[in-house]
């Protein structure tokens, strides 16, 4: 069963409320979701907050639903006290937004994020270095490969650098609409697609994101 730890709902900005993204996620038969949505200083509170209250409702549908977000466009330099802060908020999985080459962000981001073991997946991190992927696998900070397009052109460098350090990768689609959410054979697909091989992909795919729930959940 599929379990994607990277969404968005309309508490930011993708198309769903988070009841109908969970929804959808359970008719899909996937085991897990979060809510990952867009935050910053501005809304951080409310975000987890409102996240939460749809994650207990879908529990009903026997998905389990994670409360998180994904830190964006956070100044490297107040990457730890935004940490702390989505922390002191509630949220249960912390995403940050990396260094993809389709968004204007800001040099040293992925470092920041990578060296804060309070981070859980550093998202789409583009022309990673070599540096940072190894301060993500003594971090444990897992690398994210995404199957999103504009996101994706990059999985092939992030998979590559990762194996060499032997950084934790893990599949996620940082959906944004419906169409977004994948089957587990998809997931397989991107990550082969990386790069990796079949046994590789079934551990981002499969065991990985269970790890990272149980990390999280033994907190």
């Amino acid at each position: 069963m599929r379990i994607d730890l990277h969404t968005h709902t309309l508490l930011s900005d993708g198309a769903l409320l988070p009841i109908e993204l969970a929804r959808r996620a359970a008719v899909m038969e996937h085991e897990a979701i979060a809510f990952t949505d867009h935050a910053s200083m501005s809304n951080i509170e409310r975000v987890i907050r409102e996240a939460k209250k749809d994650a207990e409702l879908a529990s009903e549908w026997g998905i389990e639903v994670l409360a998180g977000c994904e830190l964006t466009h956070i100044p490297a330099a107040k990457m730890d006290s935004m940490v702390a802060a989505a922390r002191r908020a509630g949220a249960e999985i912390i995403v940050v937004h990396g260094e993809t080459i389709s968004e204007p962000v800001e040099k040293g981001t992925n470092h920041a994020a990578v060296n804060n073991p309070d981070v859980d997946i550093l998202a789409h991190p583009g022309f990673i270095t070599l540096e940072d992927a190894q301060a993500a696998a003594d971090n444990g900070v897992v690398l994210e490969i995404t199957s999103r397009p504009s996101h994706g052109v990059t999985n092939g460098h992030v998979a590559a650098v990762a194996r060499k350090v032997d950084a934790r990768m893990v599949v996620n689609t940082d959906t944004h609409a419906p169409g977004d959410l994948i089957t587990v054979e998809r997931a397989m697909l991107v990550a082969m697609g990386a790069g990796l091989s079949r046994e590789e992909a079934e551990l981002c795919v499969n065991r990985m994101p269970r790890d990272i729930i149980r990390r999280i959940r033994g907190r």
